[in-house]
């Protein structure tokens, strides 16, 4: 109310579906100004379908003037969910190309303390990242190291596994990594791994890929319109039999870095810019 009486906003933009979206329709019928809301992962795939918190998603998607997909599978979600479809723009990610990129890999992987080949899985350390099927997966692949940046609830179940597997030597959980050091962490791997039960369309399979780092991850969300070329990485089933031989068949035979990072040039910071400035103008001019 108080950003109200000082900016006579045109459009209310919430980021995130819960408990973002309901909020932002509800401060939107107050002022008389149109919303948009965005669909980003579990905010859809875990919030849209908890029982205390479905019906509240549903109702401000179908309450929101418009709304925004962070992928076409994701889109899909929400028309499943009962999300009018004719109102949902599928918008990508954009990062900052003048961190992420192409960078000397062993410089990297020597900063890091690391020689030899090195996977990287970056997210939340939760069941739906699948951290311990990366681990599981690199524990089949002698002389491969691994780091795992995150920080989260599931910490001692996977140093549990670490240990109870003799990988101590080879499996570094780093805890929570400052962004500024994502792109050195990024430009060290040799592949990016990632499990996830689900996604939208994650950030850090575009910042690997900006980076010269190919990916391995499940077909889910919005992966098939990251990893549209075999320089891109894998799609691979998500257990670590699968996600073993995909990171080797990389291995095996490197993608130039040139050709991975051409698989990121379209999810840039202009774009997604220009993209979120179309849509809100649409609705602020309504």
């Amino acid at each position: 109310a108080a950003i109200r009486r000082d900016f006579a906003f045109d459009v209310i933009d919430a980021s995130f579906f819960f408990p973002d979206g309901p909020a932002a329709v509800a401060l939107g019928r107050r002022f008389g100004v149109p919303v948009s809301i965005k669909a980003r992962g579990a905010d859809v795939h875990f919030w849209g379908r908890q029982p205390a918190t479905a019906a509240q998603v549903l109702a401000a998607g179908r309450a929101a003037d418009g709304l925004l997909a962070v992928s076409a599978a994701m889109r899909d979600d929400m028309i499943a969910l009962g999300m009018p479809g004719e109102r949902i723009a599928v918008h990508h990610t954009g990062i900052d190309h003048s961190r992420f990129a192409p960078a000397p890999r062993a410089p990297a992987k020597a900063a890091l303390g690391v020689t030899g080949p090195l996977v990287v899985s970056v997210g939340a350390l939760i069941p739906r990242k699948g951290h311990d099927r990366v681990i599981g997966a690199v524990a089949a692949l002698p002389g491969v190291s691994l780091i795992v940046a995150g920080e989260g609830p599931e910490r001692s179940n996977l140093e549990a596994m670490i240990a109870a597997e003799g990988l101590g030597d080879r499996v570094r959980l780093t805890g929570a990594v400052a962004h500024d050091a994502m792109p050195g962490l990024m430009a060290a791997a040799d592949v990016m791994a990632l499990a996830s039960a689900s996604e939208g369309l994650a950030n850090v399979w575009v910042e690997a890929l900006a980076c010269g780092t190919p990916i391995v991850v499940p077909d889910v969300g919005g992966a098939r319109e990251v990893v549209t070329d075999p320089a891109h990485g894998r799609l691979v089933a998500p257990d670590p039999a699968a996600i073993a031989a995909g990171i080797a068949d990389l291995l095996a035979a490197p993608p130039d870095p040139a050709a991975v990072a051409t698989g990121a040039a379209r999810f840039s910071w202009e774009a997604n810019a220009a993209g979120l400035y179309d849509h809100l103008r649409s609705l602020g001019g309504r």
